[in-house]
């Protein structure tokens, strides 16, 4: 694979698109940056290249108030996030290219519906139990499709925490679902690949740029606004994703 200046600027502006909403919401950066990235440079690559910049973006936001985490559900969350990392790391190198797409392309139509369809038990509280399901289920998806936020997110909503609480327990769930990736992806070569940290050197400075955006738009953007709109958007690239796998 060349290296192509033209797809360096389109996957800068993902990844700066994708960190205004991960500093906005806490997660859901993958979703867009590795599905639209998917068009310019095959899923290894990209995967690989955006855990550099989610692991990044992590650090800034899973360390910004770390003291209001709630640390009990962090510790549940752990070894099930590792579980989970082994698991989708094993797909991921057993998986044909058409099938790991169609999954991926599967994995964020369903999100979007999920995210665009009301809940009424939104007030439910669950029980810790889930926090091992989702704990695991996002090890999968983080290493499988770069997008371990989601379940978290949903376990995390409706365990009753303030909203301090569920951001700062959230960031670091996210930050140790990347650190694994990270270390996973170093194992089976996928960062040992140079046109990755070239083309990092654009990315990551484009995503931490996004965080500062997103740190002066937090308050003027409503989250389920944007989520609204994210999740359109999630659609259509859901959709494209699943006609080229099958295509």
């Amino acid at each position: 694979m060349a290296i192509d200046p033209a797809a360096i600027m389109a996957l800068a502006a993902a990844a700066f698109a994708g960190s205004v909403i991960f500093g906005v919401t806490g997660f859901g950066a993958a979703l867009l940056t590795v599905p639209f990235a998917t068009h310019f440079v095959p899923l290894p690559f990209a995967l690989a290249l955006y855990v550099l910049m989610d692991l990044a973006n992590a650090f800034r936001i899973g360390f910004e108030n770390p003291k209001n985490a709630v640390k009990s559900e962090w510790t549940r969350l752990v070894p099930a996030i590792l579980a989970g990392t082994v698991a989708g790391l094993t797909l991921l190198v057993n998986l044909p290219r058409s099938t790991a797409t169609l999954a991926l392309g599967v994995f964020v139509f369903a999100f979007a519906i999920y995210s665009l369809t009301r809940h009424r038990d939104a007030r439910r509280v669950l029980s810790t139990g889930w926090a091992y399901v989702a704990g695991f289920a996002g090890g999968v998806t983080s290493t499988l499709f770069g997008a371990g936020g989601p379940p978290y997110a949903m376990y995390l909503s409706h365990r009753g925490l303030s909203k301090a609480q569920y951001r700062a327990t959230l960031g670091l769930a996210t930050l140790t679902s990347i650190s694994l990736r990270t270390v996973a992806f170093f194992a089976i070569g996928f960062l040992l690949d140079p046109r990755v940290w070239i083309y990092a050197a654009f990315i990551v400075p484009a995503g931490l740029a996004g965080i500062w955006a997103a740190g002066h738009l937090f308050r003027r953007i409503s989250r389920e606004v944007l989520m609204r709109a994210v999740s359109l958007m999630l659609l259509a690239s859901g959709a494209s994703l699943i006609l080229r796998a099958l295509g």
